[in-house]
């Protein structure tokens, strides 16, 4: 039954990506689209917004490449453009059940590019990709015996040796998802815990090419159901 919650909540967060995609356009400033992604997820069950209470984390142009801790992170005013791509990062929480769920965007010609491969802009299209490419590897590397440490080292490698960076504030890559804020765990060095132990687990690598205006990012929770590992 719990699982359950937790599809749900992440169909919440999912399906705001979705009504954004439909929804934006060039001239609307970042602080409209977090209102209209905060509603939405309160509309279809969220209660509450569980990191720092922002429902929606956003940055656009330049300010992608920005990492900040929900404490001090403000949304700014910026203003969508004609070729612009935005970052949306979505925390709906209802009772005590987590969604966490974040995409990178691309407008083109004032419209949302809804398949990678027509992205025009061949940077943007790399970065977009490169964020296809780690999730695949995250399934294809990670087991039950895999901890946190060691995907932390795998991923930060693969990241590399394909000419990207890791833009995390704290150079980690996803968290386990728990009840209370306090208590989740990292993939970062130092934490030999197993990714089975936990019950669920985001990955969510935050890349740029080197000394790039722009970044990326996607973020999923994954669990394991007996030996596979699973997007949720």
């Amino acid at each position: 039954m719990e699982h359950q919650l937790y599809v749900h909540m992440q169909q919440v967060a999912k399906t705001t990506i979705e009504y954004i995609k439909e929804t934006v356009k060039p001239g609307m400033n970042l602080r409209e689209i977090r209102r209209l992604c905060e509603e939405k997820m309160l509309e279809l069950g969220a209660d509450s917004f569980w990191y720092w209470n922002v429902g929606a984390f956003i940055f656009a142009g330049d300010e992608t490449t920005v990492s900040v801790s929900g404490k001090e992170y403000v949304t700014s005013d910026k203003v969508i453009e004609t070729n612009d791509i935005i970052t949306i990062d979505l925390s709906p929480q209802a009772g005590n059940i987590w969604g966490d769920y974040a995409r990178t965007i691309v407008l083109e010609n004032g419209k949302v590019v809804k398949d990678i491969k027509n992205v025009e802009n061949q940077e943007w299209k790399d970065g977009l990709l490169m964020e296809e490419r780690l999730h695949k590897e995250l399934l294809h590397f990670a087991n039950r015996e895999t901890t946190f440490e060691e995907l932390y080292y795998h991923m930060n490698g693969f990241i590399e040796k394909a000419g990207f960076v890791n833009l995390d504030f704290m150079g980690n890559l996803g968290h386990s998802i728990v009840k209370a804020k306090g208590d989740r765990i990292y993939i970062e060095k130092g934490n030999t815990e197993k990714l089975c132990d936990v019950k669920y687990f985001t990955f969510e690598p935050h890349i740029a090419f080197p000394n790039s205006r722009y970044g990326y990012k996607k973020e999923n929770i994954y669990y394991f159901a007996g030996d596979r590992l699973l997007e949720l």
